[in-house]
């Protein structure tokens, strides 16, 4: 039986040849995590990356336009784990702007350094810090309007999580394993609070407390793995969980963000706080009631449930065009502010 620790047993995540952008919309559409292989591989940055850590380094400060980078920085004593502290209201790593040329610097001091805090800049904006990054490097499968951003920093692991858009995340130095879970397993990852984003899974899928969560045995059944070398890239759909582990003493990864398209009345992630609102406190038949209306109405998606009504008269229970949804967006609008929402 395979342990839910032996990380190195889980299934692969598919790889797929991607040549053109149609090809990557055929596997965004499929809504699963792949890998592609070598996708980075024309890039300079990736050739940078590829003489060390200084060579690449030295290749980002010189296109640094002098903004502050977010930067994030955890004890030595936490191993590199950015996740929760004790008591989960605060995270056990801090956070912080600081300058491009000095973090990397940093980075690059702390390398073979015994109790070494562990220090990364995550998320940099590259298209307002290093526009002549993303001209040298363009996207091969994204349209330009999707900007990239940086991550550098060392053998970091970040807890499970989420993102609410799709991912696309292609390594330049190092190397990364992602594990990944289906949204579906959200109930068995123990995840933290939803008010302190991005809420992280209280689970380490390298030592598991099983006593503690003992339903993350479902959710390692249902696990993939991903090991990504320098060029390759990876494809998560939105709302997959993934524990990203950055494998080597010095790591870099450039990834997209997209797909997080939903506004106003129609923000998916708003709704279900909206639902919370509405439904959580419910007496057990009326909320048995919404569900049912939500699995018939909203979920099934099969029309089953709506057969029966001539297509003229299905209204929102039915397909709906750009008319009616403002519509029923300016009718909802009016229901919250005279409900005093």
């Amino acid at each position: 039986m395979i342990q839910p620790c032996d990380i190195d047993a889980l299934p692969r995540v598919a790889t797929a040849a991607c040549a053109s952008p149609a090809d990557f919309d055929a596997i965004v559409r499929a809504e699963r995590p792949v890998v592609i292989k070598g996708l980075l591989e024309a890039w300079p940055a990736l050739a940078a990356g590829r003489q060390g850590p200084a060579a690449l380094n030295a290749y980002l400060k010189a296109m640094d336009a002098g903004a502050p980078a977010p930067v994030m920085e955890a004890p030595a004593a936490t191993g590199g784990r950015f996740g929760y502290g004790a008591d989960l209201r605060e995270f056990a790593f801090s956070k912080r702007q600081a300058g491009i040329g000095e973090t990397l610097d940093r980075i690059e001091r702390l390398l073979g350094e015994p109790d070494a805090p562990f220090v990364a800049i995550q998320m940099l904006p590259l298209a307002s810090h290093m526009p002549e990054f993303v001209r040298r490097n363009p996207s091969p499968l994204l349209p330009p309007q999707v900007m990239p951003r940086l991550w550098v920093g060392g053998a970091v692991r970040t807890q499970t999580h989420n993102d609410r858009d799709h991912n696309l995340a292609g390594v330049i130095a190092g190397r990364r394993r992602f594990v990944l879970f289906p949204p579906t397993q959200v109930a068995n990852l123990y995840v933290g609070p939803l008010d302190n984003p991005p809420p992280l899974s209280l689970v380490d899928p390298e030592a598991p407390d099983l006593a503690r969560f003992p339903r993350y045995r479902d959710a390692y059944a249902a696990a993939e793995v991903a090991w990504l070398e320098p060029g390759d890239a990876l494809f998560v759909p939105k709302y997959w969980w993934h524990h990203v582990t950055s494998l080597a003493p010095y790591n870099a990864m450039v990834n997209w963000w997209w797909g997080d398209t939903g506004a106003g009345l129609e923000r998916a992630n708003d709704v279900f706080l909206t639902a919370l609102l509405a439904f959580k406190d419910l007496p057990p038949g009326e909320r048995a009631y919404w569900r049912s209306m939500f699995e018939a109405y909203v979920f099934a998606g099969d029309g089953e449930a709506t057969a029966h009504i001539p297509d003229g008269l299905k209204g929102a229970l039915g397909p709906m065009s750009p008319s009616f949804r403002a519509n029923l967006a300016r009718q909802l609008k009016m229901a919250f502010l005279k409900g005093g929402a």
